[in-house]
């Protein structure tokens, strides 16, 4: 019997049969361990918005994953140090606010429902976005900036906070949502 063929004899296996099914397993073994893959699209950046992409990001590279956000139009605002610290949460147009929409409309409502949420968020001592994102890429979190919004936006990629990576374009995107277990837009 030669030892390239299948053994469908009954008899016992070739060594060969043996060393194939071995390597068979291994790679099998192989493509178990290999680390999960999570890619996350950000695309508003409203207060409420930003901490969806943030915790998850966070939590994924705490389980083990490889983790890559891409901030698009308002999304990238959350990567801004300064536009970071001041988004707001609209009182209009969001059906869990506990007012009716003509209340949200009224000047002032949505600085008013931004300090209420400011105010439980540091009630509850919930980490700020600055928090969430070092956290992040700590934990090898890699936020991408989309560069067309960023020439769209004519923002200055050094207000971005250190770490963010910038110059990544839709195809970039694509292919790493493309690669991974798990995809998300937020």
């Amino acid at each position: 019997m030669s030892t390239d063929t299948p053994n469908t004899t009954g008899d016992a296996p070739s060594r060969a049969e043996l060393e194939a099914r071995v390597e068979e397993l291994e790679n099998q073994l192989t493509q178990e361990d290999s680390q999960p893959k999570m890619s996350i699209i950000a695309t508003k950046g409203t207060l409420d918005m930003a901490y969806p992409p943030l915790i998850l990001a966070s939590t994924a590279a705490a389980f083990g994953y490889e983790v890559t956000v891409f901030h698009t139009f308002w999304g990238l605002d959350i990567l801004h140090e300064e536009r970071s610290k001041q988004l707001k949460l609209s009182a209009v147009g969001n059906p869990s606010m506990p007012m009716p929409n003509v209340v949200g409309t009224l000047p002032g409502m949505d600085r008013l429902t931004t300090a209420m949420m400011e105010k439980k968020i540091d009630d509850n001592d919930t980490a700020t976005i600055e928090e969430l994102i070092q956290t992040s890429l700590d934990m090898g979190v890699e936020f991408q900036a989309c560069q067309m919004t960023i020439d769209l936006m004519d923002y200055d990629e050094d207000d971005f906070y250190d770490g963010v990576t910038t110059g990544v374009g839709a195809a970039t995107a694509i292919q790493d949502m493309a690669d991974a277990d798990i995809q998300l837009l937020i």
